[in-house]
């Protein structure tokens, strides 16, 4: 079995799930959209890259001693593709990491 022939010069790939032939692109961003990993606060709303967190306990950082205090705010959140870690900043404190338990959208 050869794959269809079309006017564009766009590869295409044999996709075994559906057993169809599709573009490369439209089989790369299918499997993308089932690898993608969603992230849930502590609440059950959904995060994302960019978002704003605040904390709902004290958090002792380890290896900065520090104490992050139950209300402080952490901007521009970064997802880690852990379905529990975000990446943030927080000033005082480099490669601060937090488990989604601990947090909820703002």
């Amino acid at each position: 079995m050869s794959a269809p022939e079309t006017g564009s010069d766009e590869d295409y790939v044999y996709d075994g799930e559906s057993g169809e032939w599709m573009p490369a692109s439209e089989l790369a961003a299918k499997q993308a959209e089932q690898n993608a990993v969603e992230v849930r606060d502590a609440v059950g709303n959904i995060l994302s890259d960019g978002d704003q967190v605040t904390l709902i306990k004290d958090l002792t950082v380890k290896g900065a001693g520090k104490t992050l205090k139950q209300g402080t705010l952490i901007k521009s959140i970064r997802l880690t593709g852990d379905d529990q870690e975000i990446d943030c900043k927080h000033p005082g404190i480099k490669g601060l990491v937090l488990r989604a338990e601990f947090v909820r959208k703002r």
